[in-house]
């Protein structure tokens, strides 16, 4: 994908990062690519009300700041207040990012699904040499808003369906791939009702897993291409997965000081969940100085559980797999 039209390839990642190709497989260091009106492009992101109270960020440049007056988040060129009583946290939103020419108009726009399963359109309002990103938009299909199951949108645009308008494949949050037919024209799309390509992964780790049996997990990420040169576009879909380790049993001794770790650990998780309901929960502490003390004590429990936690054998280790899906050929109908 050449996005600046200077014939090298670049990088585009989620959140969303911008890797401008230098040539023979290097890049410069990342930026995050910014719209027309010089703000950060964040598709999905907003701000919603906790149920125990404060607010919680999704996305965008917020960053703390402590000041006199206590912590201040930086968003969007306001200063907003966090206190213990209406406590701001932040977090991202899983944006997965896909470039195509949407709409035809023969410029590269930014295809970009969000942690809570929607899909945007960020169309390029440039040209091929000079892109600009116009105001992030929603897609639809079937005339409601698109979103897949359990979020985690990751759309891939391709023509699917071979009748030559760009149709859109998105992974999902379970695990399951939809596809969404392209019923309008090239320079005018408009999506049908999504149809499941892939059923959903497992969401639960079953307590007798076998080592090395791996099975298809969460948070499906799609690329379509002919994978086997047969002429038919094929599925790859990344995931991510539980499993447990293939390791030999611990010894007696090994046994008896595990489960002495673990036992101090028990301990120190509880003193963290105590204290971070201090902070956090519904009778947290007011006094912004007595706050400050358990912020910093958490640190330290929160360290010291880390420590904890290192010194024992996981007991599942995260994967990501890669599955390939072969497309079939056209079923056809028996003549009579």
């Amino acid at each position: 994908m050449d996005l600046d039209g200077d014939g090298k390839l670049d990088l585009i990642s989620g959140e969303i990062y911008f890797f401008r190709g230098k040539g023979k497989g290097d890049f410069e260091a990342p930026v995050k690519l910014k719209g027309k009106d010089g703000e950060t492009l964040c598709p999905g992101e907003s701000i919603v009300d906790q149920p125990g109270g404060g607010k919680l960020i999704y996305g965008g440049d917020a960053r703390f700041e402590e000041t006199k007056e206590g912590t201040v988040v930086i968003y969007r060129g306001k200063r907003l207040k966090s206190t213990p009583d209406e406590p701001i946290s932040l977090t991202g939103c899983a944006t997965a990012v896909h470039v195509a020419d949407w709409n035809g108009d023969g410029v590269l726009d930014l295809i970009v699904g969000d942690i809570q399963g929607r899909v945007w359109l960020v169309p390029n309002e440039g040209t091929s040499t000079k892109y600009a990103f116009g105001k992030p938009c929603l897609l639809e299909a079937d005339g409601k808003q698109l979103s897949v199951p359990h979020g985690d949108a990751g759309p891939f645009v391709a023509d699917w369906d071979g009748d030559g308008k760009l149709d859109l494949i998105v992974g999902a949050g379970d695990g399951s791939v939809w596809f969404y037919r392209n019923v309008g024209d090239a320079k005018a799309p408009k999506l049908a009702a999504g149809r499941m390509l892939v059923k959903r992964g497992s969401t639960v780790v079953p307590p007798n897993w076998v080592p090395l049996v791996t099975r298809r997990g969460l948070r499906a990420k799609v690329c379509v291409v002919d994978w086997n040169g047969d002429g038919r576009l094929d599925l790859l879909v990344g995931d991510f997965a539980m499993q447990k380790p293939n390791r030999p049993e611990p010894t007696p001794a090994e046994r008896a000081e595990q489960d002495k770790i673990r036992k101090e650990l028990k301990t120190v998780q509880d003193r963290f969940s105590t204290l971070w309901a201090k902070l956090q929960g519904p009778q947290r502490e007011r006094d912004p100085e007595k706050s400050k003390k358990l912020g910093k004590e958490i640190q330290e429990v929160g360290k010291k559980m880390r420590e904890l936690q290192e010194k024992l054998p996981p007991d599942f280790e995260e994967h990501g797999w890669v599955w390939l899906y072969l497309r079939k050929p056209a079923e056809t109908k028996a003549a009579r």
